[in-house]
């Protein structure tokens, strides 16, 4: 009977304890009042592009080319030429298909003009100081600037021409 009792303690007390402290939540019913309309507005993040992916085909940047007319077929020979020069002078920070240190110039003539692209390669140092665009880069790149390798105009057309065969 003793055990009978003992048992039948800490059934009630286990009983006591799983009931108690819950709340119960009100179910909300039909109602004619009208209730508070939330109206959530989306705020977009300024989504702005990077400088790397940025389109500009006027700007003609700030060097010794004002204007620069490419031929319809490339140039193979000189293409060589500058992909020797490429390689020999620019991989250090730039790789033909991948971001490195530097942004890739696969597919640079979709998104700058020739004019800009020969004097980045010539005058980096004023491009970096005045022209926007050569300015918004240095800043996405960690402010790496490109340096000057005091290429000659016909390294940096081949270099241009190199840079129109990277598909």
């Amino acid at each position: 009977m003793k055990t009978t009792l003992k048992l039948m303690t800490i059934l009630l007390a286990a009983i006591l304890m799983n009931c108690g402290g819950k709340e119960e939540k009100k179910k909300e019913g039909f109602s004619y009042e009208k209730k508070e309309t939330i109206i959530k507005k989306e705020v977009k993040k300024d989504e702005t592009i990077p400088a790397s992916k940025q389109v500009d085909l006027t700007n003609k940047g700030i060097g010794p080319i004002t204007s620069l007319t490419l031929p319809e077929s490339i140039d193979e020979t000189m293409a060589a030429h500058g992909a020797d020069v490429f390689k020999k002078m620019c991989t250090a920070c730039h790789r033909p298909n991948k971001k490195f240190i530097g942004p890739a110039p696969t597919g640079i003539l979709e998104r700058r003009s020739p004019e800009w692209v020969m004097n980045m390669i010539l005058n980096p140092d004023e491009m970096t100081q005045k022209d926007p665009l050569a300015k918004a880069l240095l800043m996405e790149f960690n402010g790496s600037p490109m340096a000057n390798q005091n290429l000659s105009e016909e390294d940096a057309r081949a270099i241009l021409e190199y840079f129109r065969t990277l598909k």
